[in-house]
């Protein structure tokens, strides 16, 4: 599809069209990061209805590692269609969910036997990962962190720490549900230790809850919507043996960093951790739905025949993608892509952080990178407005953007690791000249007050 190319303004009139049906008949809930209607995408590229096409920085929220229609992917959506659509695992099993549940089994960190149970997708995935955790301890209580996010359906929202706009209105949540700060060094007390920060577990069971009521604590090795935080390197080991000394199975949601964006096919690998429990999803299915829970044998066979399933859990189309797009990886070396990626993006932004006070920090794992904008170095006021207009700017020149952040001020990057080495400058160059206009516009402000 090429690169970048503007015909019309966006949005364009089709879209702007689009947009007038969508606000007739859709509810308003539903947000949306641009107002342009895609019409078709392929690799790193999106081409809306207008005849505009942008690269893709934002992946569908981290769905699409391989890519937009990869071949396998396609190739192999094609020949389950021929065979069937839907029989509900449920009802009369087939093969390929139990191929995608004996990869994930071998995938997932741990020298342990292992099992997977498929679902549709994050916030289900959450929800079972619970069930099971609570089933094998026979504990209600799960511990969870300041800036997490887990999903949108009762349990995973009641984990999920941001109140708007995932929260509000939506009371009461689930009970037995307790809250402790993530080492969000950037926002934290400098010199902070990974033990430290871990301390607040052991500090929670005296506070809040009872070490022994606890079935598990719930944890993303790296937060997603929450601003991609990367904790430091012994903080999980940390938490990890306090689980283990009072037997509380330690869950990794891994729904965003998995499927190699961080590098690594998990980013639980870097931090030396085996959870007892890993939920993934998002890149998984390769653009189709598809959620797992992968754990101990002994945890996740906890439940009793009929305690897990659902009707479209572990779809043969989805279970297909799946082991296509786990191929993709594998052959076309995307695990190396990522930390390139992830290599080229952090060397660029460093410079515009010494350019511009407006990024604070600059961080990520491999391909699972983003930039924190601040109003001031010194008191790391978020930039929730500016990042609002950087992002406007963008998908104005060509470039789908997401931000994240519990301030709204941090600019995340999930670009199809397929993206060539040109796209992906150029999708720099124009975050760059967005930051260059931000800033301008900043210091004209401040000189006319």
């Amino acid at each position: 599809m090429g690169t970048i190319q503007i015909r019309t303004a966006i949005p364009g009139p089709k879209s702007k069209a689009l947009m007038d049906r969508r606000n007739a008949a859709v509810a308003r809930g539903p947000f949306h990061a641009t107002p342009v209607f895609a019409a078709k995408a392929d690799g790193a590229v999106i081409e809306d209805v207008d005849g505009n096409r942008f690269i893709d920085f934002a992946g569908g929220i981290g769905c699409l590692n391989i890519g937009h229609r990869d071949a396998r992917v396609l190739e192999a959506v094609r020949k389950q269609m021929e065979r069937y659509l839907h029989v509900c695992f449920s009802v009369t099993p087939y093969e390929s969910y139990i191929a995608v549940a004996e990869k994930l089994n071998a995938l997932t960190p741990g020298k342990f036997p292992k099992k997977t149970v498929l679902v549709n997708s994050g916030a289900e995935a959450v929800e079972n990962a619970i069930k099971i955790a609570r089933a094998y301890t026979k504990r209600p209580a799960v511990i969870c962190f300041e800036d997490a996010f887990h999903g949108r359906t009762l349990m995973a929202m009641s984990l999920t720490s941001k109140p708007h706009p995932y929260k509000a209105g939506f009371e009461p949540m689930a009970s037995d549900v307790y809250r402790i700060p993530y080492a969000y060094q950037y926002r934290s007390e400098a010199g902070a230790t990974a033990e430290e920060f871990a301390h607040h577990l052991e500090d929670a069971f005296k506070r809040h809850v009872a070490a022994e009521n606890v079935a598990a604590v719930i944890a993303e090795p790296v937060l997603g919507e929450g601003g991609f935080v990367v904790p430091p390197r012994d903080y999980f080991a940390a938490l990890h043996k306090i689980c283990k000394k009072h037997g509380i199975l330690f869950i990794a949601d891994e729904v965003q960093s998995g499927i190699a964006r961080t590098g690594r096919w998990f980013a639980s690998e870097y931090f030396g951790i085996e959870p007892d429990l890993l939920i993934s999803a998002k890149s998984l299915g390769g653009g189709m739905p598809l959620a797992a829970v992968t754990g101990r044998a002994e945890v996740m066979d906890a439940p009793g025949v009929g305690g897990l399933g659902g009707t479209f859990g572990g779809n043969p189309l989805s279970c297909a993608a799946a082991l296509a797009a786990l191929e993709t990886v594998e052959k076309d070396g995307l695990l190396a892509r990522s930390t390139e990626v992830g290599r080229k993006f952090e060397a660029r932004a460093r410079e515009w952080q010494k350019k511009w006070e407006m990024v604070g920090e600059v961080r990520g794992l491999g391909g699972m990178c983003a930039i924190e904008l601040v109003r001031d170095a010194r008191t790391k006021e978020p930039a929730d407005a500016e990042t609002k207009e950087l992002s406007k700017y963008c998908y104005e020149h060509g470039l789908i953007t997401i931000t994240a952040g519990t301030y709204g001020n941090v600019m995340r990057i999930l670009v199809p690791l397929v993206v060539t080495d040109a796209q992906l400058e150029e999708g720099m160059d124009v975050l760059e000249a967005g930051l260059a206009t931000v800033a301008e516009k900043k210091q004209l402000t401040q000189a006319a007050v």
